[in-house]
């Protein structure tokens, strides 16, 4: 890239060398200009973590990628080379929930490499252990913080936080294609696009563009290896899902057979919209059946969420002028047999000087770090993503749904 750089530059100089000394530097520097601006890509290798024990016993890449010149709106990514075959094994671009979830979720609770040793907090940075059970032992994975305002994904001008379905999907899309073009080694791997709860619902939409550009014999995708999807816990439509809690509540054992008959009998198989008063008191009953049980794993404790209070990231992101600064505990700690009280060690292991610095996180772009934002200004536009499924799978994509 240097050098293609610097050979570019040697024949613009060469071509303003046949001007008048007055107007010489005036067409070097005009020529050169946009080589001296900021890429719209950038990474780097981290070998050591705070709180990891020596160096990383994998390969891990973390960098932004630019998507939208106009708001100057840069992804995060954390990728994570396959350790067995990082030549032949697949690629996977790994989304996390949300909206508005960083993909820093993917890589220490759910496929990715690392984890957070469970032990009462003390003051000093919470540690991490080497994942045995990671997927990157048979795949690279690209974790991605989107849309942008997740993570440490940012925005220089507040209109580019307002994204939603379809156009934060696009910037994936794009993203995909600056990566790549960056990393052109992996284009002849297999590729896969994959994640969980509402990256579900995004994943089709993603998948289709990516098919569409390779159909199109858009560069570089038109060489990548696409072979499908996979999707846990896919939210599908905010109706389709919300009306199947009440059959899924009964199948689980969470409601009676008498509660379930009635709200069957009384609800004309519409349990979002209730159209009668004994509709309504079946819906009542369930509801408040449901909130004593944990909605991300039923068999989990019900616990609290290690989330601070929301912050107003938008408007403050272009005011962040001071260094970091070593933040306070979550307003809410969970106790540690709960399932979030990693999400609570994360919180305090991301917001520490240390991690943003070995993590090569810009200065001045991103305030406090939570796990999952809320507040953003993000449009759910697309109401289900049944016809994407189906397109993508009639098409002869492999879809892989798990539970």
């Amino acid at each position: 890239m240097v050098l293609e750089l610097l050979t570019m530059a040697a024949h613009r100089v060469g071509r303003c060398m046949l001007l008048q000394p007055p107007r010489l530097a005036t067409c070097v520097l005009f020529l050169l200009l946009p080589l001296l601006l900021p890429c719209s890509a950038s990474s780097s290798v981290i070998t050591h973590l705070p709180g990891f024990h020596g160096r990383l016993p994998f390969h891990l890449e973390t960098g932004y990628v630019g998507v939208d010149e106009e708001t100057g709106t840069e992804l995060f990514y954390y990728f994570v080379e396959s350790e067995r075959s990082p030549s032949t094994g697949p690629v996977i671009l790994w989304l996390t929930g949300g909206p508005g979830c960083s993909g820093f979720s993917g890589v220490v609770f759910e496929v990715g490499p690392m984890k957070y040793v469970l032990e009462p907090y003390n003051g000093s940075l919470p540690r991490l252990v080497y994942n045995q059970y990671s997927w990157t032992q048979m795949a690279s994975i690209l974790f991605l913080d989107t849309p942008v305002g997740s993570g440490f994904s940012y925005a220089h001008d507040p209109k580019g936080y307002n994204v939603g379905d379809i156009s934060s999907s696009l910037q994936v899309v794009t993203f995909l294609k600056k990566w790549f073009n960056d990393h052109p080694r992996y284009l002849s791997n297999h590729f896969y696009v994959g994640g969980s709860s509402y990256a579900g619902k995004v994943i089709p939409i993603i998948m289709k563009f990516i098919s569409e550009g390779i159909e199109q014999r858009q560069q570089p995708l038109v060489n990548l290896k696409l072979q499908g999807y996979i999707v846990g816990n896919p939210i599908t439509g905010s109706k389709i899902d919300d009306n199947f809690k009440i059959p899924y509540s009964h199948g689980v054992g969470i409601i009676s057979d008498q509660l379930y008959e009635a709200a069957v009998a009384n609800c004309n198989g519409d349990y979002v919209t209730t159209t009668n008063e004994l509709c309504a008191k079946a819906l009542n009953a369930i509801d408040n059946l449901m909130s004593e049980v944990d909605y991300g794993n039923i068999l989990d404790d019900k616990c609290v969420r290690a989330t601070p209070k929301p912050i107003n990231e938008v408007s403050r992101s272009r005011s962040l002028q001071e260094d970091y600064i070593r933040l306070s505990e979550p307003t809410v700690r969970p106790t540690i047999n709960c399932f979030s009280y990693r999400y609570y060690l994360s919180f305090l292991w991301m917001n520490n000087n240390l991690t943003r610095e070995a993590l090569k996180i810009k200065k001045g772009t991103v305030g406090e770090w939570i796990r999952c934002k809320t507040g953003l200004p993000y449009v759910q536009d697309v109401a289900s993503s049944i016809k994407y499924h189906f397109d993508l799978t009639t098409g002869g994509y492999r879809a892989l749904v798990f539970r």
